[in-house]
Protein backbone atom coordinates (compact mmCIF):
# COMPACT_ATOMS: atom_id res chain seq x y z
CA UNK A 1 0.00 0.00 0.00
CA UNK A 2 1.37 3.33 -1.00
CA UNK A 3 0.48 5.30 1.86
CA UNK A 4 2.49 8.09 0.96
CA UNK A 5 0.32 8.35 -2.68
CA UNK A 6 -3.16 8.22 0.00
CA UNK A 7 -2.20 10.69 2.05
CA UNK A 8 -1.26 13.16 -0.69
CA UNK A 9 -4.52 12.13 -2.51
CA UNK A 10 -6.48 13.38 1.07
CA UNK A 11 -4.75 16.51 1.52
CA UNK A 12 -5.33 17.28 -2.29
CA UNK A 13 -9.03 16.70 -2.32
CA UNK A 14 -9.13 18.08 1.00
CA UNK A 15 -7.63 21.62 -0.37
CA UNK A 16 -9.80 21.39 -3.40
CA UNK A 17 -12.67 21.13 -1.54
CA UNK A 18 -12.14 23.67 0.80
CA UNK A 19 -11.32 26.04 -2.86
CA UNK A 20 -14.66 25.23 -4.33
CA UNK A 21 -16.35 26.18 -1.32
CA UNK A 22 -14.90 29.31 -1.21
CA UNK A 23 -15.47 29.64 -5.42
CA UNK A 24 -18.31 27.70 -5.23
CA UNK A 25 -20.85 29.43 -3.57
CA UNK A 26 -20.82 32.78 -4.55
CA UNK A 27 -20.40 31.51 -8.41
CA UNK A 28 -23.35 29.09 -7.53
CA UNK A 29 -25.63 31.66 -5.82
CA UNK A 30 -24.85 34.06 -8.97
CA UNK A 31 -26.08 31.34 -11.18
CA UNK A 32 -29.34 30.72 -9.18
CA UNK A 33 -30.28 34.44 -8.60
CA UNK A 34 -29.05 36.04 -11.73
CA UNK A 35 -30.87 37.23 -14.29
CA UNK A 36 -28.08 38.46 -17.09
CA UNK A 37 -29.03 36.96 -20.87
CA UNK A 38 -25.73 35.41 -21.04
CA UNK A 39 -25.62 33.09 -17.57
CA UNK A 40 -25.92 30.39 -20.03
CA UNK A 41 -22.77 30.77 -21.28
CA UNK A 42 -21.43 30.73 -18.13
CA UNK A 43 -23.48 27.42 -17.30
CA UNK A 44 -21.86 26.02 -20.21
CA UNK A 45 -18.51 26.85 -19.19
CA UNK A 46 -19.10 25.21 -15.44
CA UNK A 47 -19.83 22.16 -16.89
CA UNK A 48 -17.67 21.58 -19.48
CA UNK A 49 -15.46 19.88 -17.52
CA UNK A 50 -18.24 16.89 -17.17
CA UNK A 51 -18.13 16.37 -20.98
CA UNK A 52 -14.27 17.31 -22.36
CA UNK A 53 -11.80 14.64 -22.21
CA UNK A 54 -9.53 15.06 -19.19
CA UNK A 55 -6.51 15.02 -22.04
CA UNK A 56 -7.67 17.54 -23.81
CA UNK A 57 -8.56 20.06 -20.43
CA UNK A 58 -4.89 18.53 -19.02
CA UNK A 59 -3.22 19.51 -22.35
CA UNK A 60 -4.77 23.33 -22.27
CA UNK A 61 -4.38 23.68 -18.28
CA UNK A 62 -1.04 23.00 -19.24
CA UNK A 63 -0.57 25.63 -21.94
CA UNK A 64 -2.50 27.67 -19.42
CA UNK A 65 0.11 27.26 -16.59
CA UNK A 66 3.36 26.83 -18.83
CA UNK A 67 6.58 29.41 -18.20
CA UNK A 68 5.46 31.41 -21.45
CA UNK A 69 1.67 32.32 -19.86
CA UNK A 70 0.87 35.41 -17.78
CA UNK A 71 -0.38 32.85 -14.81
CA UNK A 72 3.26 30.45 -15.60
CA UNK A 73 5.37 33.47 -15.27
CA UNK A 74 4.42 35.17 -12.26
CA UNK A 75 4.02 32.48 -10.31
CA UNK A 76 7.64 31.10 -11.17
CA UNK A 77 9.10 34.69 -10.72
CA UNK A 78 7.84 34.48 -7.42
CA UNK A 79 8.20 30.88 -6.31
CA UNK A 80 11.53 30.04 -8.44
CA UNK A 81 9.68 27.29 -9.88
CA UNK A 82 7.23 26.15 -12.41
CA UNK A 83 3.79 25.90 -11.86
CA UNK A 84 3.36 22.83 -13.84
CA UNK A 85 4.41 19.19 -12.47
CA UNK A 86 3.71 20.61 -9.03
CA UNK A 87 1.40 20.37 -6.33
CA UNK A 88 0.23 23.78 -6.53
CA UNK A 89 -0.05 23.07 -10.43
CA UNK A 90 -2.52 19.81 -9.38
CA UNK A 91 -4.32 21.98 -7.06
CA UNK A 92 -5.06 24.25 -9.09
CA UNK A 93 -6.43 21.56 -11.75
CA UNK A 94 -8.78 19.74 -9.73
CA UNK A 95 -9.91 22.75 -8.46
CA UNK A 96 -11.33 23.73 -12.40
CA UNK A 97 -11.91 19.63 -13.01
CA UNK A 98 -13.97 19.31 -10.06
CA UNK A 99 -15.89 22.56 -10.11
CA UNK A 100 -19.21 21.57 -11.90
CA UNK A 101 -19.41 19.12 -9.00
CA UNK A 102 -19.34 21.79 -6.43
CA UNK A 103 -21.41 24.51 -8.05
CA UNK A 104 -24.43 22.21 -9.54
CA UNK A 105 -25.57 20.54 -6.51
CA UNK A 106 -25.09 23.91 -4.72
CA UNK A 107 -26.93 26.17 -7.47
CA UNK A 108 -30.05 23.81 -7.75
CA UNK A 109 -29.99 23.77 -3.79
CA UNK A 110 -30.05 27.29 -4.00
CA UNK A 111 -32.62 28.02 -6.95
CA UNK A 112 -35.14 25.31 -5.23
CA UNK A 113 -35.45 28.40 -1.91
CA UNK A 114 -38.35 29.62 -2.23
CA UNK A 115 -38.52 33.21 -3.36
CA UNK A 116 -40.82 34.43 -1.19
CA UNK A 117 -38.97 33.47 2.15
CA UNK A 118 -36.42 36.03 -0.09
CA UNK A 119 -38.55 38.59 -0.73
CA UNK A 120 -39.76 38.87 3.14
CA UNK A 121 -35.93 38.69 4.19
CA UNK A 122 -35.83 42.26 1.86
CA UNK A 123 -38.61 43.73 3.57
CA UNK A 124 -37.49 43.61 7.10
CA UNK A 125 -34.27 44.99 5.67
CA UNK A 126 -31.79 42.27 5.71
CA UNK A 127 -29.03 42.78 2.72
CA UNK A 128 -28.58 40.18 0.19
CA UNK A 129 -25.22 38.91 2.21
CA UNK A 130 -27.30 38.54 5.54
CA UNK A 131 -30.34 37.06 3.31
CA UNK A 132 -27.94 34.05 2.07
CA UNK A 133 -25.99 33.61 5.78
CA UNK A 134 -29.32 33.71 7.26
CA UNK A 135 -32.10 32.29 4.67
CA UNK A 136 -30.89 31.10 1.82
CA UNK A 137 -27.69 28.92 3.40
CA UNK A 138 -29.58 27.22 5.76
CA UNK A 139 -32.22 26.25 3.44
CA UNK A 140 -29.82 24.61 1.38
CA UNK A 141 -27.19 22.75 3.28
CA UNK A 142 -28.09 19.49 1.99
CA UNK A 143 -26.55 21.01 -1.47
CA UNK A 144 -24.00 22.63 -0.14
CA UNK A 145 -23.05 19.54 1.98
CA UNK A 146 -23.87 17.54 -1.26
CA UNK A 147 -21.43 19.80 -3.73
CA UNK A 148 -18.63 19.25 -0.69
CA UNK A 149 -18.71 15.32 -0.80
CA UNK A 150 -19.32 15.21 -4.43
CA UNK A 151 -15.89 17.48 -4.94
CA UNK A 152 -13.97 15.34 -2.64
CA UNK A 153 -15.11 11.90 -4.16
CA UNK A 154 -13.93 13.28 -7.45
CA UNK A 155 -10.66 14.94 -6.63
CA UNK A 156 -9.86 11.33 -4.93
CA UNK A 157 -10.50 9.87 -8.28
CA UNK A 158 -9.04 12.07 -10.66
CA UNK A 159 -6.17 10.45 -13.41
CA UNK A 160 -6.11 11.91 -16.71
CA UNK A 161 -5.61 15.45 -15.86
CA UNK A 162 -3.55 14.82 -12.85
CA UNK A 163 -0.86 12.77 -15.39
CA UNK A 164 -1.33 15.43 -18.03
CA UNK A 165 -0.35 18.23 -15.42
CA UNK A 166 0.92 17.12 -12.42
CA UNK A 167 3.34 13.93 -13.93
CA UNK A 168 4.16 11.11 -11.54
CA UNK A 169 6.45 12.82 -8.95
CA UNK A 170 6.35 10.70 -5.72
CA UNK A 171 5.96 12.81 -2.38
CA UNK A 172 4.96 16.18 -4.71
CA UNK A 173 1.95 15.31 -7.46
CA UNK A 174 2.08 11.10 -7.81
CA UNK A 175 -1.55 10.28 -6.21
CA UNK A 176 -3.58 7.29 -5.24
CA UNK A 177 -4.83 6.40 -8.91
CA UNK A 178 -1.46 6.94 -10.50
CA UNK A 179 0.11 4.59 -7.59
CA UNK A 180 -2.32 2.17 -9.16
CA UNK A 181 -1.49 2.25 -12.50
CA UNK A 182 2.24 2.42 -11.95
CA UNK A 183 1.29 -0.99 -9.74
CA UNK A 184 -0.80 -2.33 -12.60
CA UNK A 185 2.42 -1.20 -14.91
CA UNK A 186 4.59 -3.32 -13.01
CA UNK A 187 2.41 -6.36 -12.60
CA UNK A 188 2.05 -5.89 -8.75
CA UNK A 189 -1.73 -7.12 -8.83
CA UNK A 190 -1.75 -7.95 -5.16
CA UNK A 191 -0.62 -4.60 -4.35
CA UNK A 192 -3.03 -2.77 -6.99
CA UNK A 193 -5.97 -4.72 -5.69
CA UNK A 194 -5.23 -3.61 -1.99
CA UNK A 195 -4.89 0.10 -3.12
CA UNK A 196 -8.27 -0.06 -5.73
CA UNK A 197 -10.60 -1.76 -2.80
CA UNK A 198 -9.37 1.08 -0.49
CA UNK A 199 -10.41 3.47 -2.75
CA UNK A 200 -13.38 1.57 -3.65
CA UNK A 201 -14.84 1.68 -0.37
CA UNK A 202 -13.76 5.15 0.15
CA UNK A 203 -15.52 6.59 -2.67
CA UNK A 204 -18.47 3.94 -1.88
CA UNK A 205 -19.29 5.75 1.30
CA UNK A 206 -18.73 8.94 -0.27
CA UNK A 207 -21.84 8.63 -2.63
CA UNK A 208 -23.93 6.86 -0.05
CA UNK A 209 -23.51 9.91 2.10
CA UNK A 210 -24.53 12.43 -0.95
CA UNK A 211 -27.29 10.21 -1.48
CA UNK A 212 -28.24 10.06 1.95
CA UNK A 213 -27.63 14.15 1.63
CA UNK A 214 -30.13 14.65 -1.14
CA UNK A 215 -32.64 12.54 1.06
CA UNK A 216 -32.28 14.56 3.88
CA UNK A 217 -32.98 17.32 1.61
CA UNK A 218 -36.61 15.98 0.90
CA UNK A 219 -37.83 14.89 3.40
CA UNK A 220 -36.81 18.79 5.12
CA UNK A 221 -39.32 19.85 2.39
CA UNK A 222 -42.05 17.73 3.12
CA UNK A 223 -42.19 18.52 6.42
Amino acid sequence: MDWQAIRLSLRLAALTTMALMAIGLPLSHWLAFSRARWKFLAEAVVALPLVLPPTVLGFYLLVAMGPRSPLGWLYEAVCRRTLPFSFHGLLLASVLYSLPFAVQPMAASFSAVDRRLLEASQCLGAGPFTTFRRVILPLSWAGVAAGAVLSFAHTLGEFGVVLMVGGNIPGETRVVSIAIYDQVQALDYRAAGRTALLLLAVSFVILVLASWLRRQKGAWLLN
